[in-house]
Parts: C-alpha cells; sequence; structure tokens
C-alpha cells in the first residue's frame, strides 16, 4: 500500500501530510534536528513531495535511501499552493499529498552534489557581474556630470579605473569616485575566484572534456553548460533540452491559428547566455555554424540569427553528449575514432 507525503519545508522544521488510499492518515510538524524519527515512519512503498527551496537539497539526500520516490517540486509551476488565499504551513503540506498522490505536480530535476555546487558557484558569479555592471555605471555617471564621456568597456580594465581615478573634481566626488573604483577591482578579484573554482571543479564532470572538444567552449562555459543541463539521459531528444535551457519560440495556438513568439526563457539565463556566446565563438571555426548564421541573418536580422544559432549549437551539444562523442577537428566535424 502506498503512502503520499506532502511536505512544507522551512530553514528550521517542516509540515508534513500522510495521505493513503486517498485519506489523510497524519498530520504533523518536526524539527529539522528530528529527521531521523520521521525517515523511520517512511518506507520503500513511500512517495514524497517537498517544494525547491535553499535546504530542499539536503533535506532530500537525507530522505532519499527511505523513500521509494521523492518529488521537487517547482513552486513557480505549481499554482496552487503560490497563488492560494489560505497559506498555511498545514494547507500546503495537504495540498502537495493530495497533487502527489494524483501525479499532478510539476516536478524538478534533482541534480547531483557536484552539479549542484557548480550551479551555485555561476548563480554567485552572475550576482557579482551585476553589481559590477551597477558600479561601472555610477563611475560613468559621476565623470558624464562633470562632461567626461569614457566608453564602457574601459571601465573593465585597470588601466580604464585608474584613468577614471585620474580626475579630480571636488573631495565628496573624489571620495565617492575612489570608494566606488575600488569596489570595482575587489569584485574584479571575487569573479576571477569563482571563475577558477568553476573551471577547476567542473573539470570533473562527466562531458567536461567532450564539450571541450567542440571549438568555441572553454573551461567556464563547458562547466555551466553541464551544471544546468545534469544527466543528458534525462532528455529525450534536442528538442527537449532546448525546451528546458528555454530557448525555443512560445506557441500559443487558438483554434486553427498558430503563432510562434518570442523564446520562453523558462531556463536558466546563465545557460542561454553561455550558450549564445560560445556559439557565436564556434560559427568562427565551423563553415557550416557560420552559413547558417548569415543565412538567418539576411532574412531576419542579428538578434534572432543569434538565437537561431544557439539553438542550433545546442544540437550539437546534445549529440555530443548522448553519443559521447569527441572531436578531433570540430572544423572538419571530424570525430576522435575509439
Amino acid at each position: 500500500m502506498t503512502s503520499f507525503v506532502g511536505v512544507d519545508l522551512h530553514r528550521n522544521n517542516f509540515t508534513y501530510c500522510i495521505r493513503v488510499n486517498g485519506e489523510e492518515r497524519k498530520i504533523g510538524k518536526c524539527e529539522i534536528t528530528e529527521l531521523k524519527g520521521f525517515a523511520a515512519m517512511l518506507g520503500p512503498n513511500t512517495a514524497m513531495a517537498v517544494e525547491a527551496t535553499g535546504n530542499t537539497f539536503m533535506f532530500c539526500s537525507s530522505l532519499k535511501a527511505h523513500v521509494g520516490r521523492l518529488v521537487v517540486v517547482n513552486p513557480s509551476q505549481f499554482k496552487v499552493i503560490s497563488m492560494s488565499t489560505k497559506k498555511t504551513d498545514k494547507h500546503d503540506a495537504k495540498v502537495l499529498a493530495e497533487f502527489l498522490e494524483k501525479d499532478m505536480l510539476p516536478e524538478v530535476r534533482v541534480k547531483d552534489d557536484l552539479q549542484a555546487k557548480i550551479s551555485s558557484l555561476t548563480q554567485t558569479r552572475e550576482k557579482l557581474v551585476q553589481l559590477r555592471t551597477v558600479l561601472k555605471n555610477k563611475v560613468n555617471n559621476l565623470l558624464a556630470a562633470n562632461f567626461i564621456v569614457l566608453k564602457r568597456e574601459e571601465l573593465s580594465t585597470e588601466k580604464g579605473l585608474l584613468k577614471a581615478l585620474s580626475y579630480h573634481f571636488d573631495p565628496i566626488t573624489d571620495t565617492e569616485m575612489l570608494v566606488v573604483v575600488e569596489q570595482i577591482r575587489s569584485l574584479n578579484k571575487s569573479i576571477e575566484k569563482l571563475d577558477k573554482a568553476i573551471e577547476d571543479h567542473g573539470s570533473k564532470m562527466d562531458g567536461f572534456d567532450n564539450l571541450k572538444s567542440i571549438k568555441g567552449i572553454g573551461s567556464k562555459g563547458a562547466a555551466i553548460l553541464l551544471a544546468t543541463i545534469g544527466n543528458i539521459a534525462d532528455f529525450r531528444s534536442a528538442k527537449q533540452l532546448a525546451a528546458y535551457i528555454g530557448i525555443v519560440p512560445r506557441v500559443s495556438n487558438s483554434n486553427d491559428t498558430v503563432c510562434h513568439g518570442r523564446i520562453t526563457k523558462s531556463g536558466s539565463k546563465i545557460a542561454r547566455t553561455a550558450l549564445v556566446q560560445c556559439a557565436l565563438i564556434a560559427k568562427r571555426y565551423s563553415p557550416y555554424l557560420n552559413a547558417f548564421h548569415e543565412s538567418v541573418k539576411s532574412r531576419r536580422g542579428g538578434a534572432k540569427a543569434n538565437i537561431a544559432l544557439a539553438r542550433k549549437f545546442l544540437d550539437i551539444v546534445y549529440r555530443t553528449l548522448k553519443n559521447n562523442w569527441m572531436f578531433e577537428n570540430f572544423t572538419q566535424f571530424k570525430l576522435v575514432k575509439n
């Protein structure tokens, strides 16, 4: 007899609801420190659902050996809870258990420990890069207020930062400029450390050498893509992988009218950015990709051509991982012979 358990998870505690044969059997609350006692209530005939939160990975790691099925739910896709007018821990646990029993929950793919940590590194890096951009804009604004214009890319180098500091206005503005530039320098060092960690630890993931053999994908790009993709066997086709990353068009179907809009952007923005950047580099070496890009560009413009190229490039990434390909010469699409 299968029991279905819904868990509303918090940092220090969680509320659970157990359903059997369409009926609620037990509702309770436990502290995180009581996981062992909670695990004793479970078994191979237990299916459990929990929403994806900050500590879900550790929670699932502790209990996955004690249940037959473990479902991590995407809260942004499960509107029954997020849009509910009755937001209580017990209610959320009940809803999760009920929809788990009906097999109607939007499931999140759970990554392994290394993939999850590399993904966390890339997300932290993205936040620091965004903060650095804000500070660079502040420097430009301070200079522009005094009729001095620097190119945005100049502030990406130490030479450009020194140039910004070489201007002197008044004690208040000079102090502000110095503090902002020091923060940019600090962020540069932190981002460099994260880049090295992403590359060093990313090289331990399966498929890393395969992707690196594709001209255009560097160590950081390979690590970002692998951390996002996870187990390639989870995807039946390149189209399914593209939908997961969010690089397929929205489709609106009404009666006999079918409209294709912009890409969904439903997946990882970091992965999509890395994919586009790698694809644009790869087309420099691949006559096939370059011809495809130029063809689309002449008909639909550069921006749409870049997205179309990334989608085409993702097909190569998918087949490379799926078939364990290793390129001897990517320019000629020549594989290493086994």
